[in-house]
């Protein structure tokens, strides 16, 4: 017998073990349990009695659940066997698992309280506890128990009764034969429709070609008076003579094979009738043959009435059918069910009986023995040791005491390991933001461009030292102040305008170029502005980056009146060499004294004349592009100035067709009315040019409001613009056509660059040009 206290009571427990830490040989702790100390309990041959005593009963419950399931008979011949179908077999089966269930709980309920009893003989430590703890479960159950087992007996066969009334089966016979008229019903109505409509076309003899047009009216109206899903009309030789289809039907069903049908009616010279189901419904047809009026041996054809089972109505039918049906199945099991509803009773009478009993010795065991093991770990933690670990099994409160104090000693015996890794981690972490910073640091102080970036309190909190040399202003005076403050004082009106625009369109990216006065010298900047983000997507400020631009403008300018001084050079030669050409003939001919002078004469003084003029009409374009005046703004619409030039060309040009979409939402603009006027027309000119004079124009206008900016589109219909040259389009002197000066895109480039806009060219689709240019509203 084991010692006192060391016992395990009830099925299923495990020991709890104290293991304490021993120092070996070499100086390691090994860890020890505790219950070492104390001889183990003697381990006991498993007991095999309640198992071959389940398989005693088992085998013959199998045996008669095979018979049963052998001899009994579907057709529910009673007299063949003991049970009339097969479905006895499985209720069968559940009682004897039900009996073998109650089986062995009674022997595992005896078991313990036989335990409990020899053990309070033996006055055990804990046994007497137990016995009082055990009794008073199975007294506070028991009543209970028995009063709610025979409540629920009660209530049980009432249900079972209720279940299997006449009243209820007389519902689910009707509603089974309601279900079945219906279907009949269809088939009636599709079978009827047709005899009425086939005596109408014999009597009206419709089935002639003369009478097709009343035919067709006669199966519409035929189709709503008998109100069926449709009506299809056949000639002898199987061709479709007329179609009256109900809309609403869906066509997956109206469009079923109808082919057999009309030929087994043609064939037969008799009535038939089909059944069709597709996903969505049934379809019920009903063919009839229709007699020849001229030839009463003869078809004249066959008439075809098609009703439709909707598909809920079809699940309804088919739901009752298979209620009814398994109804009818279950009702021959009624005193099975009965019997196996007080079977269940009685073994959950049992099962709670067994559940307090087992929950005794259960609550018994996880007070005493734990806490008995965990004061003997607690002593030892006491005393120093932190390597003590008890070893158990449980769930309840006791369980996560132990498993609290199981975590207590680990994270005693960690912490400190933990607290080493934590810090080396936080270092070579410190270390790496220190690296990434001074990395990112050195990227905005090295880079070429200004940088300057500003939090969401409005404050600059970033100016690296390229935006100190382009804009003259010591790091001091920006870094921590307001940028509001900072623009107003300092006049940095573009950075300002930036600004203000992010903050009131909420835009992510802006471009802006303008002129600053930087030490009592004009400069030009390029600044683009960026909303910065964070992971969570909330706003961190905003950051502007900007470009001194004048030296690349001034290289470019120097560029650009380069290349205009070698296309005016160019331009210029063109017309000088049939002018000396002109000249040298009329010298010869003059010193020839030949006899054609005086029609020389002319030619090559009108060839003279006409070369000067081009000449001037040039250098006079040229000087208009040249002395362009700055703008003068007037807050107008814009939708005027679209209409006074649509205006002009709708009655100066008869094939061109205008198509103007102008929105009206468009509030007005500050521009130049004279000058806008001359950037449409020009645009309007080389779209017609480029149409041969004839075609469609479209001039579209629309609002851009997150930008705050009209936006237009010109678009033509003509051959389009070449990819090499799209880079040159708005240069001066650029031109592809034979008459042209090279200077109308550009003059509309400066308008709109005046006026703070931008302009881009592009192919249109499927085949033009199209012209963008937007303005400030």
């Amino acid at each position: 017998m084991p010692e006192s206290g060391q016992s395990n009571y009830g099925s299923g427990t495990a020991p709890i073990r104290v293991e304490f830490p021993q120092v070996d040989a070499g100086g390691t702790k090994a860890r020890l349990p505790v219950g070492d100390r104390e001889h183990k309990p003697e381990q006991k041959k498993p007991h095999l009695r309640p198992v071959w005593i389940v398989l005693i009963l088992l085998i013959p419950c199998l045996a008669l659940t095979w018979y049963y399931s052998q001899t009994a008979v579907l057709s529910g011949d009673e007299k063949a066997s003991f049970l009339p179908t097969t479905s006895y077999a499985v209720v069968l089966l559940l009682v004897n698992l039900d009996l073998i269930g109650l089986v062995v709980l009674t022997l595992l309920l005896s078991r313990n309280l036989i335990k409990a009893y020899f053990e309070r003989r033996h006055r055990l430590v804990g046994a007497e506890f137990r016995t009082k703890l055990i009794a008073a479960f199975i007294g506070f159950s028991l009543i209970p128990t028995v009063l709610l087992a025979i409540v629920a007996s009660g209530f049980l066969n009432k249900a079972v009764d209720v279940w299997f009334s006449e009243q209820i089966e007389h519902v689910m016979k009707d509603a089974f034969e309601v279900a079945s008229l219906q279907h009949a019903g269809h088939i009636a109505l599709a079978v009827n429709s047709a005899r009425a409509i086939g005596r109408e076309l014999y009597r009206e003899d419709l089935l002639i070609p003369e009478q097709r047009d009343l035919l067709i009216a006669a199966i519409a109206r035929k189709r709503m008076e008998y109100e069926v899903a449709g009506i299809e009309v056949y000639s002898n030789k199987m061709e479709t003579l007329t179609r009256a289809l109900d809309v609403s039907v869906p066509s997956s069903v109206l469009d079923l094979p109808i082919s057999q049908l009309v030929l087994q009616v043609i064939n037969g010279k008799q009535e038939f009738t089909s059944v069709q189901e597709a996903q969505s419904g049934r379809l019920i047809r009903a063919a009839i043959p229709v007699v020849s009026s001229a030839k009463l041996d003869e078809l004249a054809g066959v008439v075809v009435v098609e009703t439709y089972v909707s598909e809920s109505l079809l699940t309804k039918m088919e739901g009752i059918t298979r209620q009814y049906t398994e109804y009818t199945q279950i009702k021959e099991m009624k005193n099975p069910i009965k019997a196996g509803a007080y079977l269940v009773i009685a073994i959950v009478t049992v099962m709670i009986l067994f559940s307090a009993t087992w929950f005794g010795f259960y609550v018994a065991r996880g007070i005493t023995v734990p806490i008995r093991r965990l004061a003997e770990a607690t002593e030892a933690v006491a005393q120093g040791n932190l390597m003590v670990h008890v070893d158990a099994k449980a769930s309840d409160e006791i369980g996560t005491l132990i498993d609290s104090f199981n975590r207590m000693t680990q994270d005693l015996q960690g912490s400190k390991s933990k607290l080493e890794e934590t810090n080396l981690t936080l270092q070579q972490t410190n270390v790496e933001l220190d690296r990434r910073r001074a990395y990112i640091e050195t990227v905005v102080a090295t880079i070429a461009a200004g940088l300057l970036s500003i939090d969401r309190s409005g404050v600059i909190s970033t100016y690296n030292p390229s935006g100190e040399r382009i804009l003259g202003l010591p790091e001091n005076w920006l870094q921590g102040r307001a940028a509001n403050e900072v623009f107003k004082k300092f006049g940095l009106d573009l950075f300002q305008t930036a600004y203000d625009r992010m903050l009131a369109d909420g835009c992510n990216d802006l471009a802006l170029e303008g002129q600053l006065e930087v030490q009592g010298k004009l400069i030009t900047i390029r600044l683009n502005g960026s909303r910065m983000k964070d992971e969570a997507n909330k706003d961190l400020g905003f950051v502007l980056v900007f470009e001194d631009l004048t030296e690349l403008l001034k290289a470019q300018k120097v560029a650009a009146w380069q290349e205009v001084a070698r296309r005016v050079a160019h331009e210029i030669k063109n017309p000088l060499t049939p002018i000396q050409l002109s000249a040298q003939r009329l010298r010869k001919k003059f010193f020839e004294k030949a006899p054609d002078l005086d029609r020389i004469f002319d030619e090559a003084t009108n060839i003279i004349i006409d070369e000067v003029s081009s000449l001037k009409h040039m250098l006079d374009e040229f000087a208009k592009f040249a002395r362009l005046p700055a703008p003068q703004l007037t807050r107008q619409p814009l939708h005027d100035v679209v209409r006074d030039v649509a205006a002009l060309y709708q009655a100066a040009q008869k094939d061109i067709e205008l198509v103007l979409d102008l929105n009206q939402d468009l509030p007005p603009l500050n521009f130049d009315r004279e000058q806008l006027k001359q950037v449409f027309i020009n645009l309007f000119d080389n779209a017609i040019q480029a149409m041969n004079q004839k075609g469609r124009l479209w001039v579209t206008m629309n609002y851009d409001t997150k930008r705050k900016r009209a936006v237009v589109t010109v678009a033509d219909e003509g051959p389009g613009i070449a990819p090499e040259d799209q880079a040159r389009l708005f240069i001066p002197y650029f031109t592809r056509k034979k008459t042209g000066t090279g200077l109308g895109l550009a003059i509309v480039r400066r308008i709109i660059t005046d006026h703070g806009g931008q302009i881009q060219a592009g192919n249109n689709r499927p085949k033009g040009a199209v012209f963008t240019f937007d303005l400030p509203i």
